[in-house]
Protein backbone atom coordinates (compact mmCIF):
# COMPACT_ATOMS: atom_id res chain seq x y z
CA UNK A 1 0.00 0.00 0.00
CA UNK A 2 1.53 3.30 -1.10
CA UNK A 3 0.12 6.66 -0.03
CA UNK A 4 1.12 9.78 -1.94
CA UNK A 5 0.33 13.19 -0.51
CA UNK A 6 0.17 16.13 -2.91
CA UNK A 7 0.42 19.62 -1.51
CA UNK A 8 -0.64 22.22 -4.06
CA UNK A 9 1.19 24.96 -2.21
CA UNK A 10 3.48 27.24 -4.20
CA UNK A 11 5.31 28.82 -1.26
CA UNK A 12 7.15 27.76 1.86
CA UNK A 13 6.43 27.52 4.76
CA UNK A 14 2.99 26.14 4.00
CA UNK A 15 -0.03 25.31 6.13
CA UNK A 16 -1.28 23.15 3.27
CA UNK A 17 1.91 21.07 3.34
CA UNK A 18 1.53 20.67 7.12
CA UNK A 19 -2.05 19.47 6.65
CA UNK A 20 -1.01 16.94 4.00
CA UNK A 21 1.85 15.69 6.19
CA UNK A 22 -0.55 15.21 9.10
CA UNK A 23 -3.08 13.25 7.02
CA UNK A 24 -0.40 11.06 5.40
CA UNK A 25 1.18 10.42 8.81
CA UNK A 26 -2.10 9.30 10.39
CA UNK A 27 -2.93 7.11 7.38
CA UNK A 28 0.55 5.60 7.32
CA UNK A 29 0.41 4.78 11.03
CA UNK A 30 -3.15 3.42 10.88
CA UNK A 31 -2.65 1.31 7.76
CA UNK A 32 1.01 0.33 8.14
CA UNK A 33 1.69 1.81 4.71
CA UNK A 34 4.47 3.66 2.96
CA UNK A 35 3.86 7.36 2.56
CA UNK A 36 5.44 10.18 0.60
CA UNK A 37 4.55 13.86 0.25
CA UNK A 38 5.16 15.80 -2.93
CA UNK A 39 5.10 19.56 -2.49
CA UNK A 40 4.45 21.52 -5.65
CA UNK A 41 6.61 24.35 -4.42
CA UNK A 42 9.44 21.92 -5.30
CA UNK A 43 7.84 19.84 -8.08
CA UNK A 44 6.07 22.53 -10.12
CA UNK A 45 9.20 23.98 -11.76
CA UNK A 46 10.04 20.49 -13.03
CA UNK A 47 6.51 19.80 -14.23
CA UNK A 48 6.15 23.18 -15.94
CA UNK A 49 9.02 22.26 -18.26
CA UNK A 50 6.43 20.08 -20.03
CA UNK A 51 3.11 21.19 -21.48
CA UNK A 52 2.09 17.60 -22.33
CA UNK A 53 2.95 14.27 -20.74
CA UNK A 54 5.02 13.20 -23.75
CA UNK A 55 7.31 16.19 -23.08
CA UNK A 56 8.18 15.17 -19.50
CA UNK A 57 11.85 14.67 -18.72
CA UNK A 58 12.98 11.83 -16.42
CA UNK A 59 12.52 13.90 -13.25
CA UNK A 60 9.01 15.00 -14.25
CA UNK A 61 8.07 11.50 -15.38
CA UNK A 62 9.11 10.13 -11.96
CA UNK A 63 6.71 12.54 -10.23
CA UNK A 64 3.79 11.63 -12.48
CA UNK A 65 4.61 7.90 -12.25
CA UNK A 66 4.53 8.14 -8.44
CA UNK A 67 1.08 9.75 -8.55
CA UNK A 68 -0.25 7.21 -11.05
CA UNK A 69 1.16 4.24 -9.09
CA UNK A 70 -0.21 5.32 -5.70
CA UNK A 71 -2.89 3.24 -4.03
CA UNK A 72 -4.15 6.24 -2.07
CA UNK A 73 -3.81 9.96 -2.78
CA UNK A 74 -4.09 12.75 -0.24
CA UNK A 75 -4.64 15.90 -2.28
CA UNK A 76 -4.72 19.38 -0.80
CA UNK A 77 -4.45 22.93 -2.04
CA UNK A 78 -4.66 26.36 -0.60
CA UNK A 79 -7.79 28.04 -1.90
CA UNK A 80 -6.58 30.37 -4.60
CA UNK A 81 -9.05 32.54 -6.49
CA UNK A 82 -11.95 30.24 -5.54
CA UNK A 83 -10.17 27.10 -6.74
CA UNK A 84 -7.07 24.96 -6.33
CA UNK A 85 -3.72 26.23 -7.53
CA UNK A 86 -2.73 26.23 -11.18
CA UNK A 87 0.33 24.17 -10.28
CA UNK A 88 -1.93 21.38 -8.98
CA UNK A 89 -4.10 21.60 -12.10
CA UNK A 90 -1.03 21.32 -14.31
CA UNK A 91 0.11 18.20 -12.46
CA UNK A 92 -3.24 16.52 -13.11
CA UNK A 93 -3.17 17.67 -16.74
CA UNK A 94 -0.07 15.45 -17.07
CA UNK A 95 -1.65 12.39 -15.39
CA UNK A 96 -3.12 9.77 -17.74
CA UNK A 97 -6.92 10.01 -17.55
CA UNK A 98 -7.19 6.24 -16.91
CA UNK A 99 -4.50 6.01 -14.24
CA UNK A 100 -6.59 6.99 -11.22
CA UNK A 101 -9.62 4.77 -11.83
CA UNK A 102 -10.67 3.28 -8.50
CA UNK A 103 -7.91 5.04 -6.54
CA UNK A 104 -8.95 6.24 -3.09
CA UNK A 105 -8.51 9.98 -2.50
CA UNK A 106 -8.68 12.08 0.64
CA UNK A 107 -9.40 15.71 -0.23
CA UNK A 108 -8.18 18.66 1.83
CA UNK A 109 -7.70 22.41 1.58
CA UNK A 110 -6.65 25.46 3.52
CA UNK A 111 -8.10 28.93 3.28
CA UNK A 112 -8.66 32.26 4.95
CA UNK A 113 -12.29 31.78 6.04
CA UNK A 114 -14.66 28.85 6.60
CA UNK A 115 -16.55 29.80 3.42
CA UNK A 116 -13.55 28.88 1.28
CA UNK A 117 -14.05 25.24 2.33
CA UNK A 118 -16.71 24.87 -0.35
CA UNK A 119 -13.91 24.80 -2.92
CA UNK A 120 -13.33 21.16 -2.04
CA UNK A 121 -16.86 20.19 -3.10
CA UNK A 122 -17.14 22.48 -6.12
CA UNK A 123 -13.63 22.17 -7.56
CA UNK A 124 -11.56 19.26 -6.18
CA UNK A 125 -14.24 16.56 -5.96
CA UNK A 126 -15.38 17.02 -9.60
CA UNK A 127 -11.76 16.80 -10.76
CA UNK A 128 -11.47 13.31 -9.30
CA UNK A 129 -14.91 12.40 -10.60
CA UNK A 130 -13.45 12.95 -14.07
CA UNK A 131 -10.64 10.53 -13.22
CA UNK A 132 -13.12 7.90 -11.90
CA UNK A 133 -11.33 8.00 -8.56
CA UNK A 134 -13.10 7.26 -5.29
CA UNK A 135 -13.07 10.35 -3.07
CA UNK A 136 -13.72 9.80 0.61
CA UNK A 137 -16.88 11.44 2.00
CA UNK A 138 -15.04 13.38 4.70
CA UNK A 139 -12.84 16.19 3.44
CA UNK A 140 -10.45 18.10 5.69
CA UNK A 141 -10.53 21.88 5.61
CA UNK A 142 -8.52 24.22 7.83
CA UNK A 143 -8.30 27.98 8.13
CA UNK A 144 -5.31 30.03 9.20
CA UNK A 145 -6.80 30.17 12.72
CA UNK A 146 -6.52 26.35 12.97
CA UNK A 147 -2.71 26.53 12.90
CA UNK A 148 -0.06 27.71 15.32
CA UNK A 149 3.36 28.24 13.78
CA UNK A 150 2.29 26.16 10.73
CA UNK A 151 1.31 23.18 12.89
CA UNK A 152 -2.31 22.08 13.34
CA UNK A 153 -3.57 23.47 16.64
CA UNK A 154 -7.32 22.89 16.37
CA UNK A 155 -8.50 19.50 17.75
CA UNK A 156 -11.54 19.62 15.42
CA UNK A 157 -9.22 19.48 12.39
CA UNK A 158 -7.36 16.53 13.90
CA UNK A 159 -10.73 14.81 14.48
CA UNK A 160 -11.64 15.28 10.81
CA UNK A 161 -8.31 13.77 9.80
CA UNK A 162 -9.02 10.74 11.99
CA UNK A 163 -12.51 10.45 10.52
CA UNK A 164 -11.26 10.60 6.92
CA UNK A 165 -8.58 7.99 7.61
CA UNK A 166 -11.14 5.76 9.35
CA UNK A 167 -13.31 5.94 6.23
CA UNK A 168 -10.29 5.02 4.15
CA UNK A 169 -9.50 2.03 6.37
CA UNK A 170 -13.13 0.94 6.17
CA UNK A 171 -13.31 0.89 2.37
CA UNK A 172 -9.88 -0.47 1.55
CA UNK A 173 -10.70 -4.20 1.56
CA UNK A 174 -13.85 -3.75 -0.54
CA UNK A 175 -12.14 -1.36 -2.95
CA UNK A 176 -9.21 -3.76 -3.40
CA UNK A 177 -11.59 -6.61 -4.26
CA UNK A 178 -13.32 -4.45 -6.88
CA UNK A 179 -9.98 -3.43 -8.37
CA UNK A 180 -8.75 -7.01 -8.63
CA UNK A 181 -12.04 -7.99 -10.24
CA UNK A 182 -11.12 -5.69 -13.11
CA UNK A 183 -12.91 -2.38 -12.81
CA UNK A 184 -11.18 -1.03 -15.89
CA UNK A 185 -12.27 -4.01 -17.99
CA UNK A 186 -15.92 -3.02 -17.40
CA UNK A 187 -15.45 0.59 -18.57
CA UNK A 188 -15.30 -0.11 -22.33
CA UNK A 189 -18.44 -2.24 -22.11
CA UNK A 190 -20.33 0.57 -20.39
CA UNK A 191 -19.02 3.09 -22.88
CA UNK A 192 -20.04 0.84 -25.77
CA UNK A 193 -23.48 0.33 -24.23
CA UNK A 194 -23.95 4.08 -23.94
CA UNK A 195 -22.65 4.82 -27.45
Amino acid sequence: MKIIGLSGNVKRPSRTASLVEAIVSVARDRLGSKGQVIELVDAAPTLFRALRSDQLDAEGRAIIDAVEAADVLVVASPVYRASYTGALKHLFDLVDYRALTGKRVILAATGGTPLHGLMIEHQLRPLFGFFNALTLPTAVYATEADFADYGIANPAVLDRIERAVSELAHILPAADQVTTAGVSSHRPARIAANA
